[in-house]
């Protein structure tokens, strides 16, 4: 008898082949547990995400949501990598950033129109004021993404960047203002209320004390003013988030346009966690408590920027910056320090981003102030000027040897919402490395920008 019309071979005989383990059926505990627990959304496993939905609920019924550290992280965690993850499966708008703008615009929509609970959105707005966390966060940002810079370009790609920003700049209020003539509204209501703002560094330094020089120079009260300035930061801002979104899309179709979050070509990080260098480097496997003072050095960064603001009105972030900038160029901080402040640089991305978007939508971000500046006109004339902003600053870095899309991201932070602004634009771009310099796009440029208008309008008048 051939063996191809030979019967079953009983699995006892000899010979036979025993039943492996891919072909027997697996228990669900522990290894089916398992597999359940590493299906995520966002960071948070979908187990874990279930039992925090439960545990909200009840404590919100019992009235027990307060705005201590552990409830508000599972707040916020919650709510932050939600609103993202439905961003992220759209398609098309995924591509372009939609996780970055739901993570801030759907709670600041829900807030305004009730859904949220109201014991939870006292408890998001009390923790957001009351901790600065924001502040943290972009510490650790700058000084993570400094310290993994290459030293050898950093002091030059810091130097280059203002001049397709300051260019960018005045395109966009030239094209602003010029649109908005075309379309009636005249030289003076479109360059003071719709351009200067977008570009004036957010609202905190930004729409606050420009409403505040304009109240002192024309005689209006400052509350009216203040209301006419902030429509158009929180669209700008936008704006540059869609933007940004649709450039980082773009670089993926066309990758010599862009450096993945480095200005120049030759560019490098000092400090790249993925590669075996990090550790030849740093004379071994980094420990937790390397990682630990990496995180209370940026602390004390933010804090002698604080000092510095003081001493000499530098905003704290800025400061802070410079300071982070002269540590590296000094070697200050020992390599193995750089490297643990690289991974504090990539725990904050990946675990606080759409958790502190969450918070800034929420306690920071008015819903009927943004949709108030949703005319067509004012869109046209805002859309425009960031528009004209990027694509100067695209041109003119690609003209002095930079990375275009990467100048024109920074630009786009120029029109952003201050620091929350600059946070959401490079997540939306996928380019967190570039934090240092949107912060002189945003702090700086922002500065510049209130203080010569201000000088401006006081001699116009």
């Amino acid at each position: 008898m051939h063996a191809d019309t030979a019967g079953p071979i009983p699995l006892d005989a000899p010979g036979a082949v025993p039943r492996t383990t891919e072909t027997a059926r697996k228990p669900f505990w522990p290894e089916g547990w398992w597999r359940l627990m590493d299906v995520k959304i966002g960071i948070i496993p979908i187990p874990v995400y279930l039992i925090l939905c439960a545990l909200l609920t009840i404590l919100t019924f019992e009235g027990e949501i307060k705005a201590d550290a552990p409830t508000m992280i599972a707040v916020l965690v919650l709510g932050g990598f939600t609103c993202a993850e439905i961003g992220k499966r759209l398609p098309v708008l995924r591509a372009i950033g939609a996780g970055a703008i739901f993570a801030t615009f759907i709670p600041s929509a829900l807030a305004y129109y009730g859904l949220i609970p109201p014991q939870i959105q006292k408890s998001i707005v009390d923790f957001t004021k009351f901790t600065n966390f924001l502040y943290l966060y972009i510490a650790a940002i700058i000084v993570g993404s400094i310290l993994g810079m290459d030293r050898q370009v950093l002091i030059r790609g810091f130097l280059k960047i203002f001049v397709p920003l300051a260019v960018g700049s005045v395109a966009a209020g030239c094209v602003g203002t010029l649109v908005g003539m075309a379309l009636g509204l005249g030289a003076y209501k479109t360059f003071f209320f719709i351009v200067v703002p977008i570009m004036a560094g957010g609202v905190g330094e930004g729409a606050i004390p420009l409403s505040i020089g304009y109240a002192s120079i024309l005689g209006i009260p400052q509350g009216e003013l203040f209301a006419q300035v902030l429509p158009p930061v929180m669209l700008g801002s936008l704006t540059a988030i869609l933007f940004s979104g649709t450039l980082n899309y773009v670089g993926k179709r066309m990758p010599h346009l862009t450096g993945n979050g480095r200005l120049q070509p030759g560019e490098h990080d000092d400090m790249d966690t993925k590669s075996e260098s990090v550790k030849s480097e740093t004379g071994g496997a980094m420990d937790v408590s390397t990682i630990a003072a990496a995180g209370l050095t940026a602390v004390t960064l933010y804090l002698l920027g604080v000092m510095l603001h003081h001493v000499v009105g530098l905003p704290a972030p800025v400061a802070m910056l410079f300071l982070a900038v002269l540590a590296k160029l000094t070697q200050a901080v020992s390599p193995h320090l750089q490297a643990g402040g690289f991974v504090v640089y990539k725990f904050v991305q990946v675990g606080m981003t759409y958790p502190l978007l969450f918070a800034i939508g929420v306690a920071l971000t008015p819903w009927d102030k943004l949709m108030a500046a949703f005319t067509l006109v004012n869109l046209i004339v805002i859309v425009s000027t960031v528009f004209t902003l990027m694509a100067t600053g695209f041109l003119v870095g690609r003209r002095m040897g930079m990375y275009p899309i990467e100048t024109a991201i920074v630009n786009a932070c120029h029109s952003g919402q201050g620091g929350t602004g600059d946070v959401a634009i490079l997540t939306a771009a996928d380019r967190m490395q570039l934090m240092p310099f949107a912060q002189i796009a945003t702090r700086i440029g922002g500065a510049i920008t209130v203080t010569g208008v201000l000088i401006f309008l006081s001699r116009l008048v």
